[in-house]
């Protein structure tokens, strides 16, 4: 319901935003430029779904290896006690908490291709307990909110493009990024469980979330402590050697267990192939609202706006320039890199502008592209209160970004 009124409401928006321009301000390449982007995001829908089918085919396929081998079986013991209170429509022997637990992991180490197909496997495995499988599950948004609230240990993809453009020292938001995600899972995380009146004060919940903290500013002081050009090279060799050694270790989980490591890996890719061709109507869908959305103009007067409001109070509006990042970032992740890249070729990768820019990237997550795609995987209309969670998520993690932001570099 919430996707529904949100398409509808993207499109009505984008047509009268549309008439305003062309009615007071003489505006006539607006439609055209309207039209022409639903053919663009069409297409780019449909381009992406042809790309992931390969990525989930072969992720699906390791996936598999490793739900036979039984090594599924152990990461879902490591955080069982974690999982089973945050999750507890799930059975802790299920294998939805193995594909879970590497779905975040890959997002933390920023490898979106691993973390997508191994997501959607998660959900195809939730979508088994769900009792009604049209209507999405407690325990299917909390997994979602957390996944919209991107947390990121090595933001690997901004790194590279902010030493793409020039930036002297391309690392400097590592931390504040690190930070501002932290906060924006920790709300999320929150959120739901209030919701769902979740426990969160639970002995064993705190252990955990302790621990992570822990976990976190020891990254922290270990990226500190060494010097400023290692830590993409660091991040990048440690990030591809972990899932490197994901996949090793899956394969010889199933080696151990005599099972025919080739054919299991067939049977999941093909899984792969289907999960990519259902998902081809809900992206273009989602895409298309997404782009007739920022060809109306809508989202520039919603920046000015705010500009203007936050400046009657006699406060620093220099981060407003920075805010059409954040504000893409819900909606698409390409779009978002795009005015990532542009602000920086605009303000400079070293200006406070730009760095915020890219913070506002990896503290947000694409909420409405992860939603659609990840319940359209399994057919489940009704996504209840995910939408509205996962972009509290995510206004979280840009007021951390601002608060982050000016502490770092302002």
């Amino acid at each position: 319901m919430a996707l529904n009124v949100i398409w509808i409401a993207f499109f009505l928006i984008a047509f009268v935003a549309g008439l305003i321009r062309l009615i007071f301000f003489q505006d006539y390449d607006v439609f055209p430029h309207i039209v022409q982007s639903t053919f663009d995001m069409a297409k780019t829908g449909f381009e992406l779904s042809i790309y992931l089918t390969g990525v989930m085919a072969f992720w699906l396929g390791i996936m598999k290896i490793g739900e036979e081998g039984g090594i599924i079986r152990i990461f879902s013991r490591l955080v069982a006690p974690f999982f089973k209170r945050l999750f507890p429509g799930v059975p802790e022997d299920h294998p939805a908490m193995g594909s879970m637990i590497l779905n975040f992991s890959a997002n933390m180490l920023g490898l979106d291709n691993a973390a997508t197909p191994i997501g959607l496997k998660a959900m195809e495995e939730l979508q088994e307990v769900n009792p009604n499988k049209r209507v999405a599950s407690d325990a299917q948004i909390m997994f979602l909110v957390l996944n919209t609230s991107g947390l990121s240990i090595i933001p690997l993809t901004i790194l590279i493009d902010r030493s793409v453009v020039g930036a002297k020292n391309p690392t400097d938001v590592f931390v504040p990024i690190m930070i501002a995600t932290f906060f924006s899972t920790l709300v999320g995380m929150i959120t739901v469980a209030f919701i769902q009146k979740i426990k969160l004060w639970d002995k064993v919940v705190l252990a955990y979330l302790g621990g992570v903290t822990l976990f976190m500013v020891g990254v922290i002081y270990y990226f500190y402590s060494i010097p400023q050009e290692q830590i993409a090279l660091v991040s990048n060799v440690f990030s591809n050697l972990l899932i490197f050694g994901v996949i090793i270790a899956f394969i010889t989980s199933g080696v151990l267990k005599k099972i025919n490591i080739y054919e299991t890996f067939i049977d999941g890719a093909k899984e792969g192939f289907s999960v990519a061709v259902r998902i081809i109507p809900y992206l273009v869908a989602i895409l298309v609202a997404i782009g007739v959305f920022r060809a109306s103009g809508v989202l520039d007067f919603i920046v000015n706006g705010i500009g203007k409001f936050i400046g009657l109070f006699g406060l620093n509006t220099d981060f407003v320039q920075a805010l059409p990042t954040a504000l893409l970032k819900p909606l698409s992740g390409s779009a978002a890199r795009g005015m990532n890249l542009e602000i920086m070729k605009t303000f400079g990768p070293d200006s406070f502008v730009g760095r915020l820019s890219s913070i506002f990237r990896g503290a947000t997550e694409t909420t409405f592209y992860i939603i659609a795609v990840y319940f359209g995987s399994v057919n489940i209309k009704n996504t209840r209160y995910a939408v509205t969670a996962g972009l509290i998520a995510d206004a979280a993690g840009i007021i951390a970004g601002i608060f982050v932001g000016y502490l770092f570099f302002h």
